[in-house]
């Protein structure tokens, strides 16, 4: 397999780059001075020698703890469970939540061999049990494993004693009723709230 075609077939890994693109990518790479394909490829290295989960709550970052747990100011009462580590770059976006989080690293899906082994359920228990935990939001997709995920986790969490949330879900601000589909408003109805 010549040089090209390799890295075609790597950048054929990622998410959301099939075939096509990848070709497109290299194309690009070769067409631009070396000097910028050694800088992706430093990069890449860098990558995968500097960043490695947070000790405390599972968030890729350079140091010991990420930049969320090692913030005094947040709020350690407040726990927010994630599936991924690009879902507390989501939530903190939106600039409102000050507390801190546990990224699981997936969700339950027994057909892909996924248990709560594997997404280190026993971490976030410990966390939990460990004290000062006055609520879990379970952030979790609304897909059918992301479902099946926050249900199981509100299972073993609730009996230890903090308050159990879930993230609402309903009708996206800016959208028209008649483009939305019956799940989403029926969830947008059973969460509605006081004006």
């Amino acid at each position: 397999m010549s040089a090209m075609e390799r890295l075609v077939q790597e950048f054929s890994r990622l998410p959301g780059v099939g075939p096509k693109t990848a070709v497109r990518m290299v194309f690009h790479l070769l067409k631009r001075p070396p000097e910028e394909a050694l800088r992706l490829a430093r990069a890449l290295e860098d990558l995968t020698r500097k960043i490695h989960p947070c000790r405390e709550c599972g968030n890729f970052t350079e140091d010991e703890l990420c930049s969320v747990c090692g913030d005094p100011s947040r709020d350690r009462g407040l726990l927010c469970v994630v599936e991924e580590a690009f879902d507390v770059g989501a939530i903190e976006r939106a600039g409102r939540y000050r507390g801190v989080y546990h990224v699981l690293g997936g969700r339950l899906s027994p057909l892909d061999g996924i248990g709560p082994e594997q997404l280190g359920v026993e971490r976030l228990l410990a966390r939990v049990v460990g004290g000062g935990i006055r609520e879990v939001i379970l952030a979790t997709n609304a897909s059918v494993e992301g479902e099946a995920t926050a249900v199981f986790l509100e299972g073993l969490l609730r009996p230890l004693g903090p308050r159990v949330t879930r993230l609402a879900r309903g009708i996206p601000v800016g959208s028209d009723l008649e483009y939305v589909d019956g799940s989403t408003i029926a969830e947008a109805l059973e969460g509605r709230r006081e004006m």
